[in-house]
């Protein structure tokens, strides 16, 4: 099998991290594939914030954390309070993969620019989680403060976060469902 398909195979979603700073090496590494990606006409509909200051991710957590706790459904609190009480799972970098909202297929391309930088994390040896509990802190109360604080563009919206860092538990990718596929021929 061939690298490519090895690391497809051998990705998972990483919940807890040690908070060990990333290699800006790797970082940047992982802002390049993402900028590699595909977008329909090129029109690449996207700006990526790469946030590798933990001490933010820290206070997005928190901020993230008092909003969810507000929700009279507690069933979203209550499981990330069974995974130690982080929303970002003590994550010490985090991508935000911001979308222009008038570009027509800005949904489809930035989840091709979220899977781009999640394949690569798993390829640098790096874990991660696409997270689209990112958008919590960007969303009021709060957002003014934090759209201020990472540079988030006027005229853009949340499109999707990834985490990144060295995880805790390695654990294996889910189960895949052959009942999902129907060939032609």
């Amino acid at each position: 099998m061939n690298d490519v398909l090895t690391t497809i195979q051998t990705r998972f979603s990483c919940r807890n991290y040690d908070g060990r700073p990333v290699e800006q090496e790797k970082v940047e590494a992982l802002v390049k594939a993402a900028l590699q990606a595909p977008s329909a006409m090129n029109i690449q509909p996207w700006k990526i914030i790469a946030i590798t200051n933990k001490d933010l991710v820290d206070e997005l957590d928190a901020a993230a954390m008092e909003i969810i706790a507000t929700d009279p459904d507690q069933t979203r609190f209550n499981r990330i309070k069974d995974r130690g009480g982080k929303v970002f799972y003590n994550a010490p970098c985090m991508f935000l993969i911001l979308k222009d909202p008038k570009a027509k297929w800005a949904d489809l391309d930035c989840g091709i620019v979220t899977q781009n930088i999640s394949l690569a994390a798993t390829s640098l040896g790096l874990d991660n989680v696409i997270v689209a509990m990112a958008a919590i802190p960007f969303t009021p109360p709060g957002c003014c403060e934090f759209k201020k604080r990472v540079d988030f563009p006027f005229g853009y919206e949340f499109g999707m976060g990834v985490l990144v860092g060295y995880g805790i538990d390695k654990k294996e990718p889910h189960e895949i469902d052959m009942d999902k596929v129907t060939y032609i021929n």
